[in-house]
């Protein structure tokens, strides 16, 4: 995978981040596959050493804050890792419980890719460095909002896979976000 001008950003240490399913498919409505994704993430934070700073998992997308530790990884190796083994394991899902229209899309997906047999994920992800405090409160309130924009819950801290419970409520039972960095300055 191409990295977009990404080389030039290994100073950097703090990222919003997206990443879409393809044709926008609302897969992640299937809380079993949002905690798939949850528990790629855990595991690749044990690798790479990242914080994890906000996130929101809609139904055909993802959107996190993050702050990497280049010694252990670039925001490309994290990605990269994360989609991979989350849309493996959302593969042998599908193909276990014989849904053989999202089994077919994804086939389709993919026939144009050599040596993949299946494609979840849009190639690429979005990415902008957050350079301030400004800019990391805006895309917070933004990650936080999705839900309740989208119409599928009137609260922010009503929505299960997002860091709004972490911040609003303290509540880390779904992955533990660093909520202390809000008052920090960021250079």
């Amino acid at each position: 995978m191409g990295l977009r001008g990404r080389n030039n950003l290994t100073g950097e240490y703090f990222f919003f981040i997206t990443t879409t399913v393809i044709k926008f498919l609302p897969i992640f409505r299937n809380h079993f596959f949002c905690d798939i994704l949850i528990n790629n993430i855990k595991h690749y934070q044990q690798k790479y050493k990242f914080d994890i700073l906000a996130y929101v998992i809609m139904p055909s997308h993802f959107h996190w804050i993050v702050e990497v530790n280049p010694a252990y990884g670039t925001i490309s190796d994290i990605m990269r890792d994360i989609k991979k083994f989350t849309a493996w394991q959302i593969f042998d899902i599908i193909k276990e419980t014989g849904n053989t229209e999202l089994e077919k899309i994804f086939k389709e997906e993919a026939k144009s890719i050599i040596d993949q047999e299946r494609k979840l994920w849009i190639k690429r992800f979005d990415d902008e460095v957050i350079r301030n405090q400004k800019m990391f409160w805006v895309k917070l309130f933004y990650i936080h909002n999705n839900p309740v924009e989208a119409g599928l819950v009137w609260k922010p801290e009503q929505y299960k896979y997002s860091s709004a419970r972490n911040y609003i409520n303290n509540d880390h039972s779904v992955i533990k976000v660093n909520t202390e960095m809000g008052g920090v300055y960021m250079p």
